[in-house]
């Protein structure tokens, strides 16, 4: 693939709904296997979850790639695991090597343009162990009836805004986005919410894992495709806390020097509970690699004076009844134009560096 095919590529891997999107995974793979959520679309439709294997069985190293972790930033992962396959890299994988795609994850957000899951929770927040205390955040406690309003008027997001701003004068933007975005785990509704158990989607992981013997290799490299977090257009690979400076240092091996994390000080994203990080952590440990690519979309997400997130919440929260009425859809519509840029270079540069992501993880396995 070179700089000019990415850009004649873009308008045939992206997609403009759920839908058209696992039509184009379907089409592009052999032998998916679908797994079914409990909870419709938008429109009555059934929604899924698609797992695709390619390589030997006994494959004893493993590249994941997952997509729509958060709803509607599976529209750019989507077209990334599209672009793998129409790159060829299934076709010519080194050997002993496999690749596992997951696509729509969080189907139900996918196919509302929900960050959250059916259950109203985050999906990259809710793989902490739950036979444990819950990580506590009091800061949230503090924010949380001014990011979730049910005076959402000008004056009452006004003084709600200023709550806020009190917040950070106080303590500081780092305390602010620590608080509002590490997660939580008492207020069902709130931003961020990680959930008293795991979620529908966690569960499909786990059976997919389980499906695939996941736990059994040698060596296993995860890509989570995100947006919303960063620059325009700029692909940051992110590794989580949990995987420790052993795992930033295994992923700075297979990628480079642009991969980052919040332990160290030089990631876009602030120190997070119960992420999917978390959870390959337990059961692989160092035979893992995990990195959250994360494209920059709008800008940084600074807190909840961006529209559509208070929007949401409030829709969801006071009037459920409404998600598909045409209040609903504009609310919806928002979040989609933020996580899902639908400018030409955007995609472009989406294609560009994945392709680049994709052929490092290989090499690494060579």
């Amino acid at each position: 693939m070179n700089l000019d095919s990415a850009n004649e590529l873009a308008p045939v891997l992206f997609s403009d709904s759920y839908t058209a999107a696992r039509q184009k995974f379907l089409t592009a793979t052999a032998g998916a296997k679908a797994y079914r959520c409990s909870t419709p679309g938008p429109s009555g439709e059934a929604l899924y979850t698609d797992a695709a294997w390619y390589g030997p069985r006994d494959a004893r190293k493993l590249l994941i790639l997952i997509s729509g972790t958060h709803g509607p930033e599976g529209y750019c992962g989507s077209a990334s695991q599209l672009l793998f396959l129409r790159a060829g890299f299934h076709e010519k994988l080194p050997p002993s090597t496999a690749v596992l795609f997951v696509h729509a994850l969080n189907c139900y957000g996918f196919a509302w343009d929900r960050r959250v899951t059916a259950e109203g929770c985050d999906l990259n927040r809710n793989f902490i162990d739950f036979s444990k205390p819950v990580p506590p955040n009091p800061g949230y406690e503090e924010l949380h009836d001014y990011i979730v309003c049910e005076d959402i008027s000008e004056e009452g997001l006004q003084r709600a805004e200023a709550a806020l701003d009190a917040y950070k004068t106080k303590r500081g933007e780092r305390q602010f986005q620590i608080a509002l975005t590490s997660g939580q785990y008492t207020r069902p509704g709130g931003a961020h919410f990680g959930g008293s158990g795991p979620t529908e989607a966690r569960r499909t992981l786990e059976r997919i894992v389980a499906d695939h013997g996941v736990a059994s290799r040698e060596e296993v490299v995860i890509v989570d495709y995100h947006t919303g977090l960063g620059r325009f257009g700029y692909g940051e690979l992110q590794c989580e806390q949990q995987s420790g400076l052993d795992g930033y240092e295994r992923a700075k091996r297979i990628f480079g020097l642009s991969v980052t994390s919040p332990e160290i000080g030089n990631s876009s994203a602030v120190e997070l509970y119960g992420t999917q990080a978390e959870y390959w952590e337990r059961i692989l440990g160092d035979r893992h690699t995990y990195v959250a690519l994360e494209y920059g979309t709008l800008g940084v997400v600074k807190g909840p004076k961006t529209g559509f997130t208070r929007k949401d919440l409030w829709l969801f929260r006071y009037r459920p009844q409404d998600a598909d009425t045409e209040l609903g859809r504009g609310i919806r519509k928002l979040s989609k134009a933020y996580f899902y840029p639908q400018h030409p270079d955007w995609q472009e540069m989406i294609l560009c560096r994945s392709h680049q992501v994709h052929r490092q993880a290989l090499e690494a396995f060579q």
